[in-house]
């Protein structure tokens, strides 16, 4: 069993900082809420010390990028947990404030086909990622029905769509108990839908 400890208290405090004006899409719960859930799955699904402050920091060059150096990520924590920050990270920050579709299908269509590539232990952060963003997801279906996808940028279809390609991308390379996880919340979320 890996242990955490200073440099993944450091890495919590930091990215804490990175993200103290961020909040959630569409509500007001903090952004470091979403990055400590994502390191815990990680954790409970046997990732180790690197592993876990990546997936504190998974999004800090998403939208965060303007408040740190280049290459601070390798020098706080090191390479390994820099080269799997970069490839969790999915366009930059200007990518990730457009509303454009085509260019939000562009973005998700080339995350999906380095899934392939991605070293194991972004896989793992990604699958985390992932998984704590469909249980919200979830959360907020029961909630709100319907209301929920204006928030994202292509609605209902085009987040059932990324979450579908995701889970064939992860079934070949990811954790098999995260990836059932995350295709039953999933499916759950559909399930849902079609009760309405």
């Amino acid at each position: 069993m890996a242990a955490v400890g200073k440099r993944f208290r450091d890495a919590l405090v930091w990215a804490a900082e990175l993200h103290e004006d961020q909040f959630r899409k569409g509500g007001e719960i903090p952004y470091v809420s979403h990055l400590i859930g994502v390191a815990a799955i990680v954790l409970e699904h046997g990732g180790d010390e690197d592993e876990a402050i990546a997936a504190l920091l998974h999004d800090a060059l998403e939208d965060q990028a303007h408040k740190m150096e280049a290459d601070e990520i390798g020098r706080r924590f090191g390479a390994r947990v820099e080269e799997i920050v970069i490839a969790c990270t999915d366009g930059d920050p200007e990518e990730q404030k457009s509303r454009d579709h085509a260019r939000w299908f562009a973005r998700k269509e080339k995350y999906i086909a380095e899934v392939a590539h991605k070293p194991p232990g972004a896989i793992l952060v990604s699958m985390a990622d992932k998984l704590y963003n469909a249980r919200s997801i979830l959360e907020d279906y029961r909630e709100m029905g319907e209301a929920l996808w204006p928030r994202f940028t292509t609605g209902r279809e085009g987040t059932l769509w990324y979450y579908r390609s995701l889970i064939q991308a992860f079934a070949a390379h990811g954790q098999p108990r995260l990836w059932h996880e995350l295709r039953r919340t999933v499916e759950e979320i559909e399930r849902g839908i079609a009760k309405e």
